[in-house]
């Protein structure tokens, strides 16, 4: 007999293919590869390797900065070659052999180049992974399945799951800090797996033979938001900070860790409802509200004492990770013209990545020479300038008209 609970939960996934759900776990084993390691990657530079908050701050810089820089070209390549399939699968086999490395490092130079090859890794599958999703099912479903492979069983749900087997190890096996990154390369295989099993569908269209990066093309509104956007970026460094800062305050190790996950959640349930928000409001609006959230956070993590409200204020800057990122680039597309939004988010997440690098230095002088708390008035500051910025440098409306180049 079929109820009407069989039938509707029939349509709400009615659409999606084989190769959607294989998709949707092989991000999900991959960000649990990933943010397993995540919240032990700065205690192991500072504690087992010795580095400083100045190392730190230029290993994570780096690593993300690569990402961002190298998820430019590698949509540039995949539409070049019409070789989605094998350009996502060498970035998760890179990814997934490159933890070990970092485990395997006995100086911190060593865990530079394991966390860079981890980047490329990560940048360089991007774009052709969200041209197999796209692809893998109609045009109608799209939206419903990016949500799947990223708000749902995928990037998101692995960002939580990852800390909480984190957690798990340490109260089970009690392992040392290194063998968190040998035992990454499990689900880390698992997505190279998954994505083995993928069928690529073949694309009818030829692609550009060469990245069209003429600046002149992008209209003035869009080089001024990428300017509000360094502003604000120049003080976001990154979370390895609270989570060294979290520590400094007595929280174990399990219980800084639970606390990440918290962030990871609750960036994960915010993500979609911001998005949404954001194409029906202001999105000026609601970007505003996650650069004062940023304000807020960073303000409380500079003065915040007990490891309760440090907690408490980890899990509530979860929700500016979750409006940035979401409504970031989408932002940055509406100010271009639509043969222009892949290269104007590119340009946009370049930004991001370079000037994450500046204030990811600029974090580490600050702690190792000044004090603790100085990096985060920083990082605040900036979030302040950055919310000037964007209330007097960009237009409110929804949707700002594109200007045409000369």
């Amino acid at each position: 007999m079929i109820t009407v609970e069989s039938t509707t939960r029939k349509l709400y996934f009615a659409g999606f293919s084989k190769d959607t759900v294989l998709l949707a776990f092989t991000s999900l084993f991959s960000d649990i590869s990933s943010e397993m390691l995540y919240p032990v990657l700065p205690i192991f530079l500072t504690q087992t390797l010795h580095a400083s908050g100045s190392i730190v701050g230029l290993v994570e810089g780096i690593a993300q900065a690569t990402q961002n820089i190298v998820q430019g070209f590698s949509g540039w390549l995949s539409d070049k070659l019409q070789k989605r399939k094998s350009l996502a699968l060498a970035g998760y086999l890179l990814s997934a052999v490159a933890k070990p490395l970092i485990g395997f490092a006995r100086v911190w130079q060593g865990a530079l180049g394991g966390r860079i090859l981890d980047r490329l890794g990560a940048g360089f599958r991007s774009a052709p992974r969200d041209a197999l999703v796209a692809s893998s099912v109609a045009e109608e479903n799209r939206g419903r399945t990016f949500g799947l492979e990223g708000t749902g069983i995928g990037d998101n749900l692995g960002a939580f799951l990852g800390p909480l087997l984190t957690v798990v190890l340490l109260m089970t096996v009690h392992p040392d800090i290194p063998w968190f990154f040998y035992l990454a390369i499990v689900p880390g295989l698992l997505s190279v797996f998954m994505i083995l099993l993928v069928q690529e569908r073949p694309v009818p269209v030829a692609a550009k033979s060469k990245i069209d990066v003429s600046l002149r093309k992008f209209p003035k509104a869009y080089w001024t938001y990428l300017l509000v956007t360094a502003l604000f970026g120049v003080g976001n460094s990154s979370n390895s900070f609270l989570i060294l800062q979290t520590r400094s305050l007595g929280a174990s190790l399990e219980a800084t860790i639970l606390i990440y996950a918290g962030f990871n959640l609750v960036a994960a349930l915010i993500s979609y409802p911001a998005g949404s928000l954001s194409d029906t409001w202001s999105r000026r609006s609601v970007l505003l509200a996650s650069f004062i959230i940023f304000f807020i956070a960073y303000l409380g993590f500079a003065r915040a004492k007990s490891i309760v409200l440090i907690a408490s204020l980890f899990v509530f800057y979860g929700s500016f990770q979750a409006i940035f990122r979401a409504v970031g680039k989408a932002f940055a597309a509406d100010f271009v013209p639509e043969h222009l939004r892949a290269s104007g988010v590119e340009w946009y997440s370049m930004t991001v990545g370079l000037l994450g690098l500046v204030a990811n230095i600029v974090a580490g002088l600050l702690w190792d020479r000044i004090s603790r708390a100085v990096v985060f008035c920083y990082g605040a500051a900036f979030a302040m300038v950055g919310s000037i910025g964007l209330l007097v440098l960009i237009p409110g409306i929804n949707q700002p008209e594109t200007e045409t180049p000369n």
